[in-house]
């Protein structure tokens, strides 16, 4: 969901999670986001992305494993 502050909470509380990443808005209105970090940090980190902020509604999170790590630290990218 777009327009309810979704990727600025999403980085504030990866960092509040000492978690690496991104995160980034979709054109077909979803958001994507890449969490790396100890496993219960992130499993955090995907229940409360199943709530978002206050104005979100999320409907579905889809989780994939995609091997690797990014890049240190947490990011907003640009629209993909």
């Amino acid at each position: 969901m777009q327009g309810v502050y979704y990727r600025a909470w999403t980085e504030q509380t990866a960092l509040s999670l000492s978690l690496d990443g991104w995160v980034r808005n979709c054109r077909d209105g979803s958001v994507q986001a890449v969490f790396s970090g100890p496993a219960p940090q992130v499993d955090e980190m995907l229940r409360r992305c199943a709530e978002g902020p206050p104005d979100a509604r999320v409907s579905d999170v889809l989780v994939t494993d995609e091997g690797g790590a990014p890049p240190s630290g947490f990011r907003v990218l640009p629209t993909d």
